[in-house]
């Protein structure tokens, strides 16, 4: 299921959008304001971007570590570097397949925005940080279409952000 979050500042915007979203004739059952006096973000099926980045870090590393060591290795082999002569041929090749192994891992968390989650940084603040400092979602659910349709109309209430949630994949207007 896809999904399209908006954050807005208080109850009031988010009213505005959910209005003008009725108004562009979106069926109601797929809207949902979340926040004080309206829904719980516990009480959907709704998944939080940043525990999105996570999982997609953690499977991107399950299969790229070990491609990472096999490519040290097969490096190691193939220009008979010595990086540490005090290790030995056999040393230098586990040392290769070490050092590929840490580059794939450090591959993975830099490609899914790992210095982005782990600082906290830009638009990464989860949607239960942004719900407790008061502000509202608004979040429509549905196909490809219905988020095309309510794209153009979420962004004239000019939220603080908005987020298109869909088939493991994320991306921010």
């Amino acid at each position: 299921m896809n999904y399209l979050v908006a954050v807005m500042g208080d109850r009031i915007q988010a009213e505005a959008a959910y209005t003008a979203l009725e108004k562009a004739e979106l069926p109601t059952a797929q809207l949902t304001i979340v926040g004080r006096g309206y829904k719980d973000l516990s009480d959907l099926a709704f998944e939080d971007p940043n525990e999105i980045g996570r999982r997609r870090m953690k499977r991107m590393a399950t299969w790229l570590v070990p491609f990472g060591f096999i490519g040290g290795v097969a490096f190691s082999l193939t220009t008979g570097l010595q990086t540490f002569s005090w290790a030995g041929d056999i040393g230098n090749h586990i040392g290769g397949g070490l050092m590929g192994a840490f580059g794939a891992s450090m591959g993975s968390i830099f490609i899914n925005g790992g210095p982005i989650l782990a600082l906290g940084k830009g638009d990464s603040q989860g949607y239960r940080e942004r719900l407790e400092e008061g502000k509202y979602l608004v979040i429509i659910e549905g196909n490809d279409g219905v988020i095309r349709r309510a794209s153009p109309v979420i962004k004239q209430q000019n939220p603080e952000l908005l987020q298109d949630i869909g088939d493991d994949s994320l991306s921010a207007y």
